[in-house]
Order: structure tokens, then C-alpha cells, then sequence
């Protein structure tokens, strides 16, 4: 199977899963206790003023008709009106995105060149102390749950040391970096134990592989044989789970951004439910659906084109 064959496939099955997952959404959103249109009203809601809201933002109609418009919408890329703030629901994402993508950006950047060298000099040590240490540490910091390590962190670097902000709380994340340090280590511990675990067995296995040892029988041994022979080789199923680690940042890390106060996508997304904002949650999830896709089909490319047995057969 040829490349453009493949990625023609992954696209078709992309689209699928878009057009179901957006049919999922519509369902689960309508399903949500309580209506917004009492919401809306406050706390002592008039019977007139509630019917007179849910007239106004179309709630009184058959939810199949609400789902074509929206599909329609959503395919001219309307993302809709918040039920709350009467704002253009693009305009809330575009505040709540620069956060989550400043520290996804971060995370990602400090991720793939620590993991991968940290899988590569397990591997290189295969058996020896730091091959240890790093399986036993890595069992460890995946064991621990977000929100406990964030609280953790918070409490001694934030709060007994003061070497660090314990929480954004209206700061602004470029003027002050400081204050992603904390989130930045909670979301780079699972991640770095993960993909360098994944580095670290692709590695082991691509040495043991018949193109390095013919590489070896040409004489090429060292930095060269591991860096052009065996890690373009091991980088296939890291590649893949990076795709899964990009997909989790930017879909909005809801209890990262809870806890260290980032007004980001997840914190969005709890204030959209919370106040049962549908449109906006609905567009919070299509978005998250998307992100999927084209991330996951972007790995697969690259991990097809990698090691090319891992999406078809030749």
C-alpha cells in the first residue's frame, strides 16, 4: 500500500468518526439535566420570561431540527452563539485557546528531547543502574494522579518554599513564565515516563533488527549507527503515542487548568457545563473531536512512513 493510498483511507475514516462523534455530542449535550433557559432567567424566573427566552434561542423546537441547523452551521464553520454571554462562541475559544496552546507548546517542546533521550540511554544501559532507576521512577510518577501531584507540588514549592507561584490567578502567562513552571512539571510527568519507556523498547528492538546488523557488518558502529540505523526505526510507536500526549494538551488539561487557575479550554468547558451553556459545549467537544483526528492522522502518516509495516502490510 502506497502512502497517498493510506493517508486517503486514514481521511475517510477521519471523516467518519467527525460526523459520528458530532452526532454523539449533539445527543449527550441534549441530554444534560437542567435548561438553560432557566439559567438564563436567574433566581426567581418568571413562567412568561422563560418561555419567551427558550422562544428567542430556538430551545422550543424539535431537537432534530436544532441538530440540522447546527450541522449545517458547523459545516460553514459557525460554531454558534453562548446561551450565556450572547457572544460569538469563536470569539470565547479564541480567548480560552492561547492558554492551553502556550502550555501545550511548552510541554511538548521540553517532552520529545528529554524522553527520547532518557529511553535512549535506558536502552544503551540495558540491565545497568539507570536502566533501573528510570523503569522504577517511571512506575512511580505514572502511579501518582494529576491532581494529587499538582497539590503536592503546590504545597512545597508554592506555598513552604515560595520559590515558585502556586497558581496563575490573573497573571499573565508570557510577562510571567514563571508561574507554567508547576503545571509544566504535573503534565510532563506521565508523558516522559510513557514515551521514553516506548523509546527505550523501540530502541532494544530496532538494534536487535536485520538492517542494523547489516549496518554493523559495513563497519558503522556508535553514535552514527543508533541515530540513522536504529532510532528512525524505534520512533514509529512514539511518534503515535505523541500524537495521543498532543491531542490530551489540546484538548484542554481540565484538571491541570482547575487546579493552577488556567483559563484555558478545560476551564471553558467546565464553565460551559456548569452553567449548561449547550452551544458552547457542543462546540468545545467538536473542537476536541477534530483536534483528535488530525493529530492521530498525522502520527499515522508519520509512523506509516517510519516503519511502514506498522500501517500495512507491503
Amino acid at each position: 500500500m502506497s502512502l497517498p493510498r493510506y493517508a486517503a483511507g486514514r481521511l475517510l475514516l477521519g471523516l467518519g468518526q467527525v460526523a459520528g462523534i458530532t452526532t454523539i455530542v449533539f445527543v449527550l449535550t441534549e441530554a444534560l439535566p437542567g435548561d438553560a433557559a432557566v439559567v438564563i432567567a436567574g433566581d426567581h424566573p418568571d413562567p412568561a420570561r422563560i418561555a419567551a427566552i427558550r422562544a428567542h434561542l430556538d430551545l422550543d423546537r424539535p431537537a432534530w431540527q436544532r441538530y440540522l441547523d447546527w450541522l449545517t452551521d458547523l459545516i460553514r464553520g459557525d460554531l454558534g452563539v453562548s446561551l450565556i454571554s450572547q457572544r460569538p462562541i469563536v470569539e470565547r475559544l479564541a480567548d480560552s485557546a492561547g492558554a492551553t496552546l502556550l502550555l501545550a507548546a511548552v510541554t511538548l517542546l521540553a517532552l520529545v528531547p528529554l524522553a527520547i533521550a532518557l529511553g535512549m540511554l535506558a536502552a544503551r544501559r540495558e540491565g545497568g543502574r539507570l536502566d533501573r532507576v528510570v523503569s522504577a521512577v517511571s512506575v512511580a510518577l505514572y502511579a501518582v494522579p494529576e491532581f494529587a501531584l499538582a497539590i503536592l507540588l503546590i504545597a512545597v514549592f508554592g506555598v513552604q518554599l515560595g520559590w515558585l507561584p502556586p497558581t496563575a490567578f490573573g497573571a499573565d502567562l508570557l510577562a510571567r513564565p514563571s508561574v507554567l513552571v508547576l503545571p509544566l512539571l504535573v503534565l510532563l510527568a506521565r508523558p516522559i515516563c510513557t514515551i521514553s519507556r516506548l523509546t527505550r523498547a523501540g530502541m532494544l528492538d530496532a538494534l536487535r533488527g536485520e538492517h542494523v546488523r547489516h549496518a554493523r557488518r559495513l563497519g558503522i558502529t556508535g553514535s552514527r549507527l543508533w541515530l540513522r540505523h536504529a532510532l528512525p526505526g524505534a520512533l514509529a510507536p512514539v511518534v503515535q503515542q505523541l500524537a495521543r500526549t498532543t491531542d490530551w494538551l489540546l484538548g484542554g488539561v481540565i484538571v491541570v487548568e482547575a487546579v493552577f487557575v488556567i483559563p484555558g479550554l478545560g476551564t471553558a468547558l467546565v464553565d460551559a457545563v456548569s452553567t449548561r451553556d449547550i452551544p458552547s459545549v457542543q462546540a468545545l467537544c467538536v473542537l476536541v473531536a477534530v483536534t483528535t483526528v488530525v493529530v492521530n492522522l498525522a502520527a499515522d502518516l508519520v509512523a506509516f512512513r517510519l516503519a511502514p509495516r506498522i500501517g500495512a502490510v507491503r
